[in-house]
């Protein structure tokens, strides 16, 4: 059994994303190329964003701190520690409203 403590990865990669010229940072931990679930820990600095993408697969974004604003065309939701939103199939953004780390979990279409 693989084990991740999510408090002490929150902590090293908000010191990370403070360093890094993106004020982004993340991990991988668990999946990633040629399995169909992904579960990637991310953290953005207040005020930095992931640029409107497409979607990769079925996802959902569940903030573990902070506060995120997650935008899809005309859609709009904003949340807090503890909180999960689906997101939706079409093109999106992410941005921190404050220093946050979420996990960020796909599947892939297959």
């Amino acid at each position: 059994m693989d084990s991740t403590n999510l408090d002490t990865l929150a902590d090293e990669l908000i010191a990370a994303a403070h360093a890094a010229d993106s004020g982004r940072a993340s991990r991988t931990v668990h999946g990633g190329t040629g399995h169909p679930l992904r579960q990637t820990v991310l953290a953005l600095v207040a005020g930095r964003a992931l640029a409107e993408h497409d979607s990769p697969g079925d996802a959902t974004l569940q903030v573990l701190r902070g506060r995120m604003r997650l935008t899809a065309g005309d859609l709009s939701w904003e949340g807090g520690a503890g909180e999960l939103v689906t997101i939706p199939p079409s093109r999106h953004g992410l941005t921190a409203l404050e220093d946050a780390v979420a996990v960020l979990t796909v599947v892939a279409a297959l």
